[in-house]
């Protein structure tokens, strides 16, 4: 059965008040929760873009939920530091943390003043720096020469037990090539037919554990209502790769998004007033084979949505109430 988490967006609220969000959310009846790990938002409306493995901790420490964030080793992060932070989780809070790894976005890995690489280079980063951070984590020494340099390295807190490493994908292609190495694939809300492609894709080539899915919604009393936050919050995001891969400031993606229309913002989130509306939508996806479906929704003030959806979506679907620990939920991860 699926579980139906909670996704805590630091691009758009503050720490203190996302960690009251998350426990109200558990609170609510959401089964798991996942987190952005950014260094900026994407526009000047959302305004905050706070440290998550510093609020991971607390988080963790604050409830009983398995928690996730998405996350780009090779530029901004060393894989070793990335690697420390994700031991030092699974230390304290065996079973209950996986990270997606991911080739990352120039808006946040430029600050290095390194040159931002090309596409497919960064996926031989990230391939090597996962190569890197697994070894880590069975407790190796690791030195490593290549497009990322390692040297002497050795993790003296390791997990209780391997956490998943979870390929990010958008596309059948990626979906693919992460077969190889990733403990399960995460992606976001795309038309059945293309998230049937990528589910495809990822599990004829081999591909184990879960299959994660993050939904950006809005939702408000009215559709209207809903329309005008979705638009407010969320009209940087709603452009392909590689213009958001590639885009570097926060300046750039208000002044790209300039010509959004209020309408458009539907291609990327499911904006409604109706709660039976999400009930089908979210069975729906439940029904593709989906394991953990996160729901973000787009709008800063998150009491009510939680509340709502606590009490007339939720118990709806068909669904597991609580994430079991994060290997559980899929195959063993990758030694």
């Amino acid at each position: 059965m699926t579980v139906f988490g909670f996704h805590a967006s630091h691009e758009q609220i503050h720490p203190t008040v996302l960690l009251e969000a998350v426990k109200r959310a558990e609170q609510a009846g959401f089964g798991a929760a996942m987190c952005s790990d950014h260094l900026v938002p994407w526009s000047e409306r959302q305004g905050q873009s706070a440290f998550a493995w510093s609020w991971l901790g607390a988080a963790l420490a604050s409830t009983a939920l398995s928690f996730g964030a998405v996350s780009a080793p090779g530029q901004r992060y060393h894989p070793v530091i990335l690697a420390q932070a994700i031991a030092t989780l699974g230390a304290m809070f065996p079973g209950r943390f996986w990270s997606a790894l991911g080739s990352g976005e120039a808006a946040n890995e430029h600050i290095t003043g390194e040159r931002w690489p090309r596409k497919d280079i960064r996926n031989a980063r990230l391939r090597e720096s996962v190569d890197v951070i697994r070894a880590l984590l069975r407790g190796e020494e690791v030195s490593h020469d290549g497009l990322v340099t390692v040297d002497r390295a050795r993790l003296w807190t390791l997990p209780h037990e391997m956490p998943l490493l979870i390929a990010p994908a958008v596309s059948v292609e990626t979906a693919h090539w992460a077969a190889e190495w990733a403990d399960g694939l995460a992606t976001i809300a795309q038309p059945a037919e293309n998230l049937r492609q990528m589910v495809e894709a990822y599990r004829s080539a081999g591909g184990l554990g879960p299959l994660i899915l993050q939904v950006h919604v809005s939702y408000a009393e009215t559709d209207a209502e809903a329309l005008a936050i979705a638009h407010d919050q969320w009209r940087t995001n709603v452009f392909s790769p590689p213009l958001c891969w590639d885009t570097d400031s926060v300046a750039a993606f208000d002044e790209a998004a300039k010509h959004v229309s209020p309408e458009h913002m539907r291609s990327s989130v499911f904006v409604s007033a109706d709660p039976a509306a999400y009930v089908r939508r979210l069975q729906e996806y439940a029904d593709l084979g989906f394991d953990r479906v996160y729901l973000h929704h787009v709008g800063k003030e998150q009491d009510r949505f939680i509340d709502t959806f606590g009490e007339r979506v939720l118990p709806e679907l068909d669904a597991t109430l609580l994430d079991a620990p994060a290997r559980a939920a899929g195959t063993r991860a990758r030694a």
